[in-house]
């Protein structure tokens, strides 16, 4: 009983407790009933109320037909609150426009100044309300003006009308109703347009007028009308003028209107009386006075970024070039705001390199997107950016050194605007040839050898005077490189442009001592910022300066060297990692003798032997690869055995045994010698040109890789293979006749990634013919689009014409005068590069497999070409027989071997003893360091030759040719040699004179090659 009572309890509680929240539950559904009616309700309300105006407005401007009486000013007003109380921009703009026409209908009104809608100004009781609403409808002017699009024909309509009413009510000089006896309004009426124009300014007037300015400029072809860009561009100005030219105004003037790209270029084509107005009020002298400031103009680069900043000083240098005289008198402002303005633009793309994605025309790649208009108005503002180093700014800027030196008839009055024919890419480098010279003259004035003392003690100094010293020498390097890099040869040997091959020779001895007084001096070990870029300027100067004097000399022999430093000494330091020694190696390697070079780079590939194990010692022998040829298939054999050899074993010792033709192996045993033979052949086969992985150029017939080698299978695996076996021949000191193009041996180098590498210099090494007719484009008087050219090249490849685009789109783009350069680069580039890239990056692959690239970065071209063929010296017989090992019976004072040197130092002429070295060795060079570093060493053998013909170095043969036993004389038999072993294998002749009978034919025929 008890536990039902307590279950029935429970129950009714929970009944009791749920009829309370229903209750409740209701209440609130009834009370939100109650609030979304009343919401409706309203809503309904204001709707119809809406909708009611909206009718009154719409019957309002029915009625307001041209041909009615005119509405008076007060109606107008009326009708304006109305719309601005339940404006919206999507429903209303038609309606907004009426309004905005009949507002400036009623202010062309002649006479009747119940009409003029400004009039309402001088009511007591309206003057308030009516700023209020003109202020309003003014700033919808704004809303609209940026979401409209100046190239669509309405939009265009609607532009020039909203700007017509911000033109009309910013200023009262349209304003009849101040005529005659209302002039005594004018100062309370232009206070009230200065109201208006503070609101304006203060809800981002300027933001407003910089989207309008763009859409309609930053585009192919621009689409503002002279009337829309004088009417914007007016706007942009009058709060500046009105505030007398504030600081407060002049920034943002400059931050919205002045950046926006080619703005000047534009005024200056399509309303040029704006920019006399920029000039009567002194524009650019007063945006040099704000930025010149540094804080100012930092304030200034960081609220535009990097982009928008190259676009505000590309107008400021137009207006520079269009006001010479301001800019006479505020040089050191204008220098100062250029010189922060790129600094910024420098520390900006550094900053933004994290992830190189985008490109941009001037800053280069960085992560940051370039705007589609701003990409599309480069091209101008490059043209801009041109002013720069044209000849009235030029002239300005460096008049205290071409005043001193210029001649009185080139009076900087007649010089005519920088046009596209007077900018740094092109032909005519007037200015630069002025200015460069003239520098240089100044700089010797400092003291002997170019100033040398003087600029080294500046490098101790943190002096102003010190800096701006180096800063000059950094500009003089700068423009020089720039300049010799784009002239070609005729330009620099022949017409002497700039520069005279004397004054070459002497500053290249003032760079040469620079640099390495820098290095040698630890100066550059901790070099930083400025120091650092100086020293980066100075060196890019030498290394153009070396480079071409290595392609065509005008330097004196040993004009390179450092005669205070000592091989040894540097040496010494390089075996104890001095950092010094390892920066003249970097930097300047070319200060050491070559032969001295030569020494290093075979010490170091004795000491990486060393490191590998790949040296014979007492305790160890290396490793040995061996590998089995096919006399009739070596390329193939030796290509599928060595190509799977680890890096470390293509090092190594490879010992290699012929197979003959009868599949019997061949006897002999390899001491070096087979293997020389074998890699000499492998290299003879494939640098052949009738197998077409390697072509020959026109002229002097030097090798590179051939464009069309992509027929063969796996022809890149080929390149790679090919590149460690010339790397292999390199690092085992085996030289090797084959003579590679000078444009080849640069890219072997690495050279060709170099910034101021110039593809056009080597192209003569290609094709001296196709070199001549590139060039005469560029010295082609006419106009070249008559020439019917466009950026790119057809080939004739295995008799179907193909066309190789030079950039993307390029046989759709004429060449003309503005990128003829470029023309004749990109056409070098692609000849000596890109049709050969994929072939020349697997031999490279393959060469670096072997040889370490900063190894032979000591190199020049010429100097690789030595290191990999032997040098091209006369052949010093003296060394040669000083370094000869005889065998046979033969010895050094053999009567055979008298004669033999007799007859080569006596009745050889040079040619004759080339081809008895080739005879012998398979090269005509000697190597490098002399005879000593011939590997095997040169050897003579005596052979007697019986009636049954010796086949063979038996002892018996050895023993005739000692103690002369013969049959009869040998005088039938030539001369002949076994290239692997270096060896000459010489009959006992018993005359002079049959010796050198024999030998001469022998050496001609080239008939002397058996494997003894």
């Amino acid at each position: 009983m008890f536990t039902l009572s307590q279950t029935s309890r429970a129950w009714f509680i929970d009944r009791a407790r749920q009829a309370r929240e229903e209750r409740l539950v209701q209440k609130e559904r009834e009370r939100a009933a109650v609030v979304i009616q009343a919401h409706v309700r309203s809503f309904l309300c204001r709707s119809r109320l809406q909708r009611d105006i909206r009718r009154e407005i719409d019957d309002f401007f029915k009625a307001d037909d041209p041909g009615s009486t005119k509405r008076s000013a007060l109606c107008i007003f009326k009708i304006a609150r109305k719309l601005l109380f339940v404006f919206r921009i999507k429903e209303d703009n038609e309606r907004f426009e009426k309004l905005c026409r009949s507002i400036l209908s009623s202010m062309d009104a002649e006479n009747e100044p119940k009409v003029w809608y400004v009039s309402l100004a001088c009511s007591k009781d309206l003057t308030l309300l009516w700023i209020k609403q003109i202020k309003s409808i003014l700033w919808y002017c704004c809303d609209f003006l940026k979401q409209l699009k100046p190239e669509i024909l309405q939009d265009s309509r609607l532009i020039t009308l909203y700007l017509t009413m911000l033109v009309t009510f910013t200023d009262t000089s349209t304003w009849k109703i101040l005529r005659g006896k209302g002039e005594s309004l004018r100062p309370a009426m232009n206070h009230i347009c200065a109201n208006i124009m503070g609101h304006l300014n203060q809800h981002g007037f300027y933001s407003v007028l910089q989207v309008l300015l763009t859409r309609g400029l930053a585009r192919p072809r621009p689409c503002l009308s002279k009337g829309t860009l004088t009417a914007a561009f007016s706007l942009a100005l009058r709060p500046v003028i009105a505030a007398q030219f504030s600081d407060n105004l002049i920034r943002p003037f400059l931050i919205h209107i002045m950046s926006v790209p080619a703005l000047v270029t534009h005024l200056s084509t399509v309303t040029p009386e704006r920019l006399t107005v920029l000039e009567s009020h002194d524009m650019l002298r007063k945006f040099i006075m704000f930025l010149r400031d540094e804080d100012r103009c930092r304030d200034v680069c960081e609220s535009l970024e990097g982009c928008h900043t190259l676009c505000l000083m590309s107008n400021l240098l137009h207006l520079g070039s269009l006001s010479p005289k301001v800019l006479e008198e505020e040089t050191d402002g204008f220098v100062s705001l250029l010189t922060q303005m790129l600094c910024y633009c420098q520390k900006y793309v550094s900053q933004k390199k994290s992830n190189l994605t985008h490109w941009h025309p001037v800053l280069g790649w960085f992560s940051q997107s370039v705007d589609y208009g701003l990409n599309e108005s480069m091209h101008l503002i490059t043209k801009q950016l041109q002013f720069l180093w044209g000849v009235p700014l030029i002239r300005i800027f460096f008049c205290d050194i071409l005043s001193k030196k210029l001649l009185e008839s080139q009076e900087p009055a007649h010089v005519q605007p920088a046009s596209p024919q007077n900018v740094l890419p092109v032909k005519s480098l007037t200015y630069l040839d002025d200015l460069l010279p003239k520098l240089w003259a100044f700089i010797c004035e400092l003291g002997p050898h170019g100033g040398l003392k003087l600029f080294l003690e500046c490098l101790n100094n943190d002096t102003e005077e010190s800096k701006q010293l180096l800063a000059m020498l950094m500009l003089f390097c700068d423009c020089s490189r720039h300049l010799i890099t784009i002239l070609d040869d005729i330009e620099v040997y022949e017409e002497q442009i700039s520069f005279k091959l004397e004054e070459l020779v002497t500053i290249s001895s003032f760079l040469n001592s620079f640099v390495f007084k820098m290095i040698w001096d630890g100066i550059v070990e901790n070099a930083k910022g400025e120091t650092l870029e100086l020293f980066q300027s100075v060196h890019g100067w030498l290394m153009v300066l070396y480079e071409r004097d290595c392609r065509r000399r005008f330097a004196p022999e040993d004009h390179w060297l450092r005669k205070d430093l000592k091989p040894s000494v540097l040496f010494q330091e390089l075996d104890r990692d001095r950092k010094r020694a390892q920066l003249i190696l970097q930097y300047i390697p070319h200060v050491i003798p070559h032969k001295n070079r030569v020494l290093l780079f075979r010490t170091m590939v004795t000491k990486e032997k060393e490191k590998l194990g790949l040296v014979e010692t007492s305790s160890a022998s290396p490793h040995v690869t061996h590998i089995t040829i096919r006399r009739s298939r070596m390329l193939e054999d030796g290509y599928e055995q060595l190509r799977q050899l680890s890096q470390h074993a293509m090092k190594g010792v490879i010992r290699v045994k012929f197979v003959n033709d009868l599949g019997v192996d061949e006897a002999g045993i390899d001491q070096d010698g087979v293997f020389k033979e074998f890699l000499e052949e492998i290299i003879k086969r494939v640098f052949d040109p009738a197998l077409n992985l390697f072509k020959t150029t026109s002229g002097d017939e030097r090798l590179y890789p051939s464009p069309t080698s992509y027929i063969h299978e796996n022809y890149l695996q080929l390149f790679e293979f090919v590149g460690k076996m010339l790397g292999k021949a390199v690092y085992e000191g085996i030289v090797v006749d084959v003579p590679f193009a000078s444009f080849f041996l640069s890219q072997l180098l690495g050279h060709h990634h170099s910034v101021f590498y110039s593809s056009v210099d080597e192209l003569p090494s290609l094709d001296s013919e196709f070199y001549k007719n590139l060039t005469s484009i560029k010295r082609y008087d006419g106009d070249i689009a008559d020439l019917g050219l466009t950026l790119s090249y057809d080939e004739d490849v295995m008799g179907q014409l193909v066309c190789h685009e030079l950039i993307p789109g390029g046989k759709t783009i004429p060449v003309t005068n503005e990128n003829k350069i470029s023309y004749i680069h990109l056409m070098a580039h692609f000849r000596m590069h890109t049709q050969i890239k994929n072939q020349t990056a697997a031999l490279i692959s393959g060469f670096r497999s072997i040889i370490k690239p900063e190894w032979i970065r000591m190199f020049s071209a010429p100097e690789l070409q030595r290191l990999i063929s032997g040098d091209n010296a006369e052949i010093d017989l003296e060394d040669l027989k000083k370094h000869t090992v005889y065998y046979g019976g033969f010895h050094g004072s053999h009567r055979v071997i008298i004669w033999l040197w007799d007859i080569l130092a006596s009745d050889f002429t040079p040619d004759e003893r080339a081809m008895f070295l080739k005879f012998v060795t398979s090269c005509s060079r000697p190597p490098l360091l002399g005879f000593a570093y011939l590997k095997p060493p040169f050897s003579i053998r005596c052979v007697e030759v019986s009636d049954d013909q010796d086949t063979g170095d038996t002892l018996g043969s050895v023993l005739r040719g000692f103690f002369t036993i013969r049959k009869r004389e040998p005088g039938g038999r030539l001369p002949t040699s076994s290239t692997c072993f270096n060896l000459l294998k010489l009959p006992n002749y018993s005359k002079k004179s049959v010796l050198r009978e024999k030998l001469r034919y022998a050496i001609s025929m080239n008939t002397g090659f058996e494997l003894s």
